[in-house]
């Protein structure tokens, strides 16, 4: 796992690179033909994606960003209505049959079917209209790394040529150098402070919220730690109430208008006697994490998430796990 989380910043080097003329044509196609609307579909590390993709397109492109539930296809049959949206995939293996099931019934039922896969003869690719390989190559612990970011990656570089956003475009070519960066930032507090840890939350907002998403199924599945994942607006709708001295918090924030609001929650429950550690712009409390500045608010969560990555492998060890191999998990998993 640590070593392929640190192959990430490589992987979007060369995803920038070798995808740049599929990217371009595929958004040339968008502009030209604009779907009503965008559908992702995905499972695990993969729906975390596609969470940061709805925030994205939303306020980058303006187009609404809704996640499938797969079973309403792959269990129920129920047919959806997706003549002229884009239908976007998202899947390390390719071979999930609900995944499949659901690209099959987008594209039967009028959507342009774009895979983003990383096995790139994969039955979701023989399946797309349109394939952006995500680039990472075999990927061998059961804990996917970067093939995550790499999905996170194709979803800005899709993002950068469909809005024509030159200062997106400017960001994401500094993403690699940022995120070796990233991968070199100390976040040993956070590992010492949860050696003996049962339960906390990870909080995200807007961009962020993916990367929140991501780190708490982590923590779950490679230190058989409990985490939720929220939004730092919907904790406080009731799960705050947990938060004490004795429920720690990690809070991952970029610098946007969500940042403050951010903050503000970190020092509530800091006043509760919580221990909370940040990865935010602009927080000096002694459980602030380092951070690699972001290009752009877009680029934040894959910088964060790429420092958390090597600090929960290193979790993992110190609570008597085996990060590659985590109990009870396989690589690909298939789901009807």
């Amino acid at each position: 796992m640590h070593q392929e989380a640190a192959e990430a910043s490589r992987v979007v080097e060369r995803q920038l690179a070798e995808n740049d003329a599929v990217v371009r044509e595929l958004a040339a196609r968008l502009r030209a033909e604009p779907p009503r609307f965008i559908v992702t579909c995905a499972r695990g590390s993969s729906d975390h994606a596609a969470t940061f993709a709805k925030y994205a397109f939303e306020t980058r492109l303006g187009l609404v960003t809704a996640s499938a539930s797969p079973s309403v296809e792959s269990v129920y049959a129920a047919p959806q209505q997706l003549r002229d949206a884009l239908f976007i995939a998202i899947s390390q293996s390719g071979k999930s049959p609900d995944l499949l099931r659901n690209a099959e019934a987008a594209q039967a039922s009028g959507a342009h079917v774009v895979a983003l896969v990383n096995v790139e003869d994969s039955p979701l690719a023989e399946i797309a209209d349109t394939v952006v390989p995500l680039r990472a190559g075999p990927e061998r612990s059961v804990a996917a790394t970067k093939s995550y970011l790499g999905a996170l990656s194709a979803i800005l570089h899709i993002t950068a040529h469909w809005s024509a956003n030159a200062v997106l475009h400017d960001a994401i070519a500094a993403l690699p150098d940022a995120m070796g960066n990233a991968f070199r930032q100390d976040w040993s507090p956070l590992v010492d402070g949860l050696r003996d840890a049962r339960n906390l939350f990870v909080l995200g907002r807007g961009y962020g919220f993916g990367a929140a998403q991501e780190s708490a199924l982590k923590f779950k599945e490679t230190c058989c730690l409990h985490a939720e994942a929220f939004s730092t607006a919907e904790v406080k709708h009731g799960p705050m109430a947990l938060v004490d001295a004795d429920f720690p918090v990690l809070l991952l924030a970029q610098d946007d208008g969500t940042l403050r609001g951010a903050l503000d929650v970190a020092r509530e429950f800091r006043g509760r006697g919580a221990r909370v550690w940040t990865a935010a712009p602009g927080d000096r409390h002694a459980d602030a994490l380092p951070i690699v500045a972001a290009p752009d608010p877009l680029c934040a969560p894959l910088l964060a998430v790429q420092s958390f990555y090597r600090a929960v492998n290193a979790l993992s060890l110190a609570r008597g796990y085996n990060p590659d191999v985590p109990p009870h998990l396989n690589k690909v998993t298939e789901t009807v």
